[in-house]
């Protein structure tokens, strides 16, 4: 089965020498700016913190009409929004917020939706300190299944590599409760399993080298739920393991199980491709 290779390298910054007090204090106000959602932020700043453009050419934008404020156009220079208002520019809602992806490596037996009532322990704990914005998880895993877990705050772009109709490579390592016969492994790799929701397609499936034919490498598109477990229901078999390696590109590689880490720029690039 085929890998992908992500690589990124942090950029370290050299210490400044701390020369004024006032740098902090503007850095506070800032903050506090944007994270009360009852205090008001000027509308060109808003855009700039969206990743729009510079709060000088957002000033032009709002003065041409391209920006809406809870549904009505405003050109005023200096208007002040909240948090909870509805920004709009060029028609596509935009947040202040800066966008955060994170991957983990899912360990068995974490919810990826729990009972808070019932004290089940969450994928949510695992990236508690991965970013003070609130991010959720981009499709699925079932408490059992372990590997690849997507996590973001950018609602576009969850909402795109969550939908059925996205082609998002996917591979998982399969162990089953019994040998996969050659001629079901053909059947699936042929598309000649049908379930509820129409026709099983997959780029590659195969037994994994040096293992019992029980475990399987399996290459799929498909973000349709539950859709390796439902393929090999379907010939008779259960799956007593499985793990995602491979999610839109992005590998386990370097990442340990119940770890996390921060995706590069060009890996959300990338992912925004698909």
């Amino acid at each position: 089965m085929g890998n992908s290779r992500n690589q990124g390298k942090g950029n370290m910054k050299k210490n400044k020498p701390f020369n004024q007090k006032k740098k902090p204090t503007q850095k506070i106000a800032v903050d506090k700016q944007v994270k009360d959602p009852e205090a008001g932020m000027r509308l060109n700043k808003y855009i700039a913190n969206a990743g729009i453009c510079s709060r000088r050419d957002a000033d032009i934008y709002i003065a041409a009409g391209s920006v809406r404020v809870n549904g009505e156009v405003v050109t005023e220079m200096g208007h002040k929004v909240k948090l909870t208002d509805e920004v709009k520019f060029d028609g596509r809602r935009i947040s202040p917020e800066r966008k955060e992806y994170v991957l983990l490596n899912k360990p068995s037996g974490f919810y990826v939706t729990g009972s808070l009532e019932r004290n089940n322990r969450t994928v949510m704990d695992l990236i508690a300190n991965a970013s003070n914005s609130k991010l959720d998880p981009v499709g699925k895993l079932e408490t059992s299944t372990t590997g690849l877990l997507l996590f973001t705050n950018d609602g576009t772009m969850a909402k795109s590599l969550g939908s059925t109709k996205t082609r998002v490579r996917q591979i998982y390592h399969v162990t089953l409760n019994k040998n996969l016969d050659q001629e079901d492994l053909d059947r699936i790799q042929d598309g000649k399993v049908i379930l509820e929701d129409g026709k099983v397609i997959v780029d590659e499936i195969s037994y994994v080298d040096n293992k019992p034919k029980r475990e399987v490498g399996i290459e799929l598109q498909s973000t349709k739920p539950h859709i390796v477990q439902r393929t090999f229901k379907k010939l008779g078999y259960e799956i007593e393991k499985l793990d995602r390696v491979v999610f839109g590109g992005l590998t386990k590689k370097d990442l340990p199980r119940g770890r996390y880490r921060h995706l590069t720029k060009q890996e959300v690039i990338n992912l925004g491709m698909l």
